[in-house]
């Protein structure tokens, strides 16, 4: 991050400091699991210090990567990073928009599960491994084909008896939406799901990021998208028109001009419709925890679906009181942040 980046950081937090919003989500409904153990740090109030803290901060824990590429059905790749210890059981890691298997929450679940017994896999999507790939095609929130193939070529190995989904952010509506769209024909090695901070509705969690309170973030994201499409642009003379790209600002002009050309949706709408996994959780079939914090700038009350985990059987939704986006930075957290233990213990008591 650079310095200007940090000054306006600082002057966001001063001028947006107090008060903390919160989702107000139904004050008589309850989730399936009516309490977290998830307190936060007293130093870290509200959920845009619990979302940057971390990305600042915290970096990437040394975790020692062994990278694989693997060729997808369209002839392109994707690239997985894998933690072995010689386990059975296996973590598949999803990432979240513009991440990659480094970013701090990453590389800090593989580091975690390892020391717990498993093996962890987080795999890049396309183009976000630190290579473009060959083909026009990008990563999007409902690209659970490449989930698939990475799915499919862990099973095949023969090494795992026991496979667990684990996802961040756009990385768990692929997770949720994954598991949904398959549902009782789901391959009996994948066992378990957890999902952090999980855009369920996509197009609201659009808008909400498109709101001048979470510009910061927005900004950010434009920037490294739009240095994809011109990256594409020059290797690619099939691009769709890139005139005016510079003034893309917000996920709709980038999601109607990109995302859903370049992947069959007829427009930004049609892609968020499609690809929200709120459509598909009456479908799935393996105990799954979604963790929302109450306070993530990201969410609308719309991926809070609690209505649906007080009916279905496999779907266990929790709603901290803190926690931002991806965050959930607990008082007294060093080493392991509260994430990583959460989803040692659900794996203890659900996963074979």
């Amino acid at each position: 991050m650079s310095w200007r980046d940090l000054f306006e950081l600082g002057a966001f937090i001063v001028n947006r400091a107090f008060p903390w919003s919160t989702i107000e989500i139904g004050k008589n409904l309850l989730p399936l699991i009516s309490s977290s153990t998830f307190r936060s740090s007293p130093f870290l109030p509200g959920g845009h210090l619990q979302t940057m803290f971390p990305t600042l901060f915290r970096g990437a824990p040394g975790v020692r990567y062994v990278r694989e590429r693997i060729e997808t059905p369209d002839d392109d790749f994707l690239d997985l990073d894998w933690v072995r210890g010689g386990a059975r059981r296996l973590a598949i890691l999803s990432h979240g928009l513009e991440g990659s298997s480094r970013r701090w929450y990453m590389a800090g679940m593989a580091t975690a599960l390892n020391d717990a017994g498993w093996d962890a896999l987080a795999w890049n999507y396309r183009g976000c491994s630190g290579e473009p790939n060959r083909t026009l095609r990008f990563y999007h929130s409902g690209a659970t084909d490449d989930l698939d193939v990475v799915v499919r070529h862990a099973i095949t190995s023969g090494d795992y008896d026991s496979i667990v989904l684990i996802g961040f952010s756009l990385g768990g509506n692929l997770t949720l939406k994954y598991l949904g769209e398959r549902g009782g024909t789901i391959h009996p090695a994948i066992s378990v799901a957890i999902a952090y901070s999980v855009p369920c509705d996509l197009a609201s969690s659009a808008a909400r990021l498109a709101h001048p309170v979470n510009r910061i973030y927005m900004r950010r994201f434009m920037k490294t998208l739009r240095g994809k499409i011109r990256t594409k642009m020059e290797l690619m003379p099939g691009m769709p028109d890139v005139s005016g790209l510079e003034g893309i600002e917000t996920f709709q002009e980038f999601d109607d001009r990109f995302t859903a050309p370049l992947h069959g949706f007829r427009d930004a709408t049609d892609y968020w419709y499609q690809s929200s996994s709120r459509r598909y959780l009456e479908g799935i079939t393996v105990p799954a925890l979604l963790v929302n914090a109450r306070n993530d700038p990201f969410l609308t009350p719309e991926c809070y679906p609690v209505a649906q985990a007080r009916s279905l059987p496999y779907l266990f939704l929790e709603i901290p009181s803190s926690g931002g986006h991806v965050g959930f930075i607990a008082a007294g957290a060093r080493r392991r942040y509260w994430m990583e233990h959460r989803a040692i213990a659900f794996l203890r008591q659900m996963a074979p």
